[in-house]
């Protein structure tokens, strides 16, 4: 007959002490005799919103804590909220990490939309009239964006450095998962229009190890006010990432005086650490 599999079990009020309950108070009688099985407590903790498992649980005694940090708990965390891998041959050291990069997805990109002009913003060419920010012209498919930058009769170009590691990715998790870097930007010329824009991955010493840099799409005037979407993703570019640098810009190709270059709004660059739910 084969022997039944020994439950682990820990005491509630195992080093807790009457000090550390609200008020001074301790436990009442039947919760502190109480004894809960390791697999039910990891069960319990995935159920509780992941913040306090991490700021509240791992707190009340070492038991709790060991459970809370245990890599199995992460693992099936991130299972079940669909956080999988891109690809099984890369796989995190540090699974709680890896699912809180998950939740945490973010446009790394700073005032994409112009609506503090430009802050965060380095003004790269400030050709013609320069840059300015305005209102749409056209109606953009995202109804919250009500601002955009516009360009000049001359080359207009921006820029932003993304520090990835202030930016609260880790290096070892930049190395081992690699997760893909989805970039994104919106334009729309209002007459005879030229746009450009270059994204590069650096190394900490600011060489490239990747880059994306199509060439000057050239945007007639029939193409007037409506908005297009470029997009672009970077998978398998190996360990050494570190800074995120992206540059766009353009001008109009008649020459006129004011602000009829091309429209720029919405930018957005993401790690996206794992398979996206939707399309790229």
């Amino acid at each position: 007959r084969k022997k039944k599999k020994k439950r682990k079990y820990i005491k509630l009020n195992q080093h807790v002490s009457p000090n550390s309950q609200p008020h001074g108070g301790s436990l009442p009688h039947p919760a502190a005799a109480f004894n809960i099985p390791l697999d039910i407590l990891e069960e319990i903790f995935l159920n509780l919103p992941a913040h306090k498992v991490v700021c509240v649980c791992r707190l009340v005694c070492h038991h709790w804590k060991d459970v809370a940090d245990n890599e199995s708990l992460w693992r099936q965390r991130c299972r079940r909220e669909g956080y999988n891998l891109h690809e099984s041959s890369k796989v995190p050291s540090d699974w709680r990490f890896f699912y809180f990069m998950c939740k945490k997805r973010r446009n790394l990109i700073k005032n994409p939309r112009g609506e503090d002009e430009f802050k965060d913003w380095t003004i790269v060419r400030n050709g013609g009239d320069g840059w300015r920010v305005e209102k749409p012209i056209a109606l953009h498919p995202n109804a919250e964006v009500q601002t955009n930058f516009v360009t000049s009769f001359r080359m207009c170009t921006k820029s932003q450095l993304i520090d990835l590691v202030n930016e609260g990715y880790s290096q070892a998790f930049m190395d081992e998962v690699q997760p893909h870097i989805k970039v994104s930007d919106w334009y729309a010329p209002r007459c005879n229009c030229e746009y450009n824009m270059s994204v590069k991955l650096l190394h900490s010493n600011k060489r490239i190890i990747e880059e994306f840099t199509p060439g000057t799409i050239h945007l007639p005037e029939q193409e007037n006010r409506r908005w297009k979407q470029m997009i672009h993703v970077f998978k398998d570019y190996g360990p050494g990432v570190r800074y995120v640098y992206f540059e766009h810009g353009g001008k109009d190709s008649v020459f006129w005086a004011g602000w009829y270059g091309i429209r720029l709004t919405e930018t957005s660059i993401e790690l996206c650490p794992a398979l996206d739910k939707q399309n790229y």
